[in-house]
């Protein structure tokens, strides 16, 4: 492993850590990340490269999807290590000549970052020379409005990202920070979710003696309660229209 990979990987960022900072060239204009998205949600999410069919599927679902994250205070910006010209090139030939599972005539609005030089995709630990030194692999990144990244998810050049698993992952995180609950497995809204754990011995009793009927206790770690998918969509939805 030479020095430059060596530097990659020491510099992957992690849950929980701030998102690094960078400015960019994009299709949309110029772009200070995070900043210019404090106060909402952003997915940064990278792909290999312009003018390939899987990454021309991604595009085109993601942008069929775009008002639906903008709905629940999200950005998309996306990012490969083309240049401006190719992404331009790229993205009209998608309106313009691909009609791909009923979706046609589909214009991309959300930010395609430039990122020739790399710079960008290192500091996010997108180039991993394992699988191509030279690509940025479909990395997805979920960052809070405070900057902080909560999520990330990699896959590899071959495989197609599962758009209905992006979007529900930040339905979830929404939800766990404005009920302060956590959800288990194949949660979606309308399913129960997870209480905090009991943090004394009398909220453990209490739970096992089933004392609050809002509450399901499989056992005293575990324990669960409804929470009306009205109510999750009323908390996260946004009520004003978006502009674009």
């Amino acid at each position: 492993m030479n020095e430059h990979s060596e530097l990659q990987t020491v510099n992957m960022p992690r849950i929980g850590d701030k998102a690094p900072e960078f400015r960019a060239i994009t299709t949309q204009g110029d772009i200070h990340f995070p900043n210019d998205y404090r106060g909402r949600w952003v997915i940064l999410f990278s792909h290999p490269a312009d003018f390939t069919p899987v990454c021309t599927s991604e595009f085109m679902t993601f942008a069929k999807m775009e008002n639906q994250f903008n709905q629940a205070n999200c950005d998309l910006v996306g990012l490969s290590v083309d240049g401006l010209y190719s992404h331009i090139a790229w993205l009209r030939t998608i309106k313009e000549k691909i009609e791909y599972k009923g979706m046609k005539d589909i214009e991309v609005q959300f930010p395609l970052i430039e990122d020739i030089k790399m710079e960008v995709a290192n500091k996010y630990g997108m180039v991993q020379p394992g699988e191509d030194s030279t690509k940025a692999v479909r990395a997805v990144f979920f960052i809070d409005p405070h900057g902080i990244i909560r999520t990330i998810i990699y896959y590899p050049l071959s495989l197609g990202r599962n758009f209905d698993e992006i979007y529900r992952v930040l339905v979830a995180l929404q939800t766990a920070d404005k009920f302060s609950v956590a959800t288990p497995a194949d949660w979606k809204p309308g399913d129960e979710v997870i209480v905090p754990p009991a943090g004394s011995c009398g909220v453990a009793k209490d739970r096992m003696e089933n004392t609050d009927e809002d509450v399901k206790c499989y056992d005293w770690f575990f324990c669960t309660k409804k929470l009306k998918e009205e109510e999750i969509w009323d908390a996260i939805l946004r009520k004003e229209p978006i502009a674009h």
